[in-house]
């Protein structure tokens, strides 16, 4: 059966120029295109984000999915990274387990094609249409929080030492709930998920360059690895890049609906824990 979107994809991982183990885990296989950055270390981070991934790749094969198919699929994972994060504390463990979570799911309203958006966290999901990038996720972190509030300006906000400290999760001790958005897709959309390895080392105006100039998605997925070791690497990096080449439309489908210093430290982790339960 075809899908309300018929997409194809590449996605590139890599371990980074600093890190001995990559704890981000991916998904890019429809209808479902998943970008998971772990935290906690070995036995801890890349077991959650594993956890995760390995949990919605049981959504493999259907057509579409429903934000109730994400939900649910995502409290079920919820609950397991948890109960890794209980067995590790009931071993002797210190490390909470906990990963990020974004990307993209294919769905439909009345037959058309959409892109369905699910968040938590810092990884991100952008969508390239018409030659303009825009962010769809909204980061779950401090940093965030401090520009919205007028506190710190965008620009500075990627050498504030506070950046990599996320305010959601799942696992490491967070509840905070994900964010759901529903974009009709339009045939030529480019739609990035990665995880902050790549967007806290390559600028936003370098990655549309790239995903415009690449027109296969696997060299795109690729080369944008390639840019953030090039820039340094101090993170795990993952890219998933994936095209819509047939849409299922209807006339005026359109817009977006939201649902709901040098060696800066670059891991990933739960705002509890890097400040001290700060709020």
């Amino acid at each position: 059966m075809i899908g309300p979107i018929v997409a194809r994809a590449g996605a590139s991982t890599h371990t980074g120029l600093r890190r001995a183990l990559n704890e981000d885990a991916h998904l890019a296989q429809a209808p479902l295109f998943l970008v998971a950055d772990g935290m906690g270390g070995h036995q801890a981070g890349d077991v959650a984000s594993g956890t995760v991934i390995e949990g919605f790749a049981a959504l493999h094969g259907r057509p579409a999915l429903t934000i109730d198919d994400v939900s649910f699929t995502l409290a079920r994972v919820r609950a397991a990274v948890d109960a890794i994060a209980g067995a590790s504390l009931a071993n002797g463990g210190v490390a909470k387990a906990g990963t990020t979570l974004s990307g993209v799911a294919i769905a439909a309203v009345d037959g058309v094609g959409y892109w369905l958006a699910v968040n938590i966290g810092d990884s991100r999901t952008y969508r390239l249409s018409g030659g303009v990038l825009e962010q769809i996720s909204v980061d779950h972190s401090v940093v965030q929080e401090l520009i919205d509030s007028g506190e710190l300006r965008a620009a500075d906000a990627v050498k504030d030492r506070r950046r990599n400290i996320i305010t959601r999760a799942i696992g490491a001790g967070s509840t905070g709930e994900a964010d759901y958005w529903m974009i009709p897709a339009r045939v030529g959309d480019r739609i990035l998920v990665c995880s902050d390895g790549l967007s806290s080392e390559v600028e936003d105006d370098e990655i549309r360059t790239l995903l415009a100039v690449h027109e296969d998605p696997q060299t795109a997925a690729d080369r944008l690895i390639d840019r953030a070791l090039e820039h340094g690497g101090r993170d795990n990096v993952t890219a998933v890049v994936v095209d819509a080449i047939h849409v299922s439309t209807r006339p005026g489908s359109d817009g977006t609906t939201g649902i709901d210093d040098e060696d800066i430290d670059s891991d990933t982790r739960p705002r509890a824990e890097a400040m001290g339960g700060m709020r």
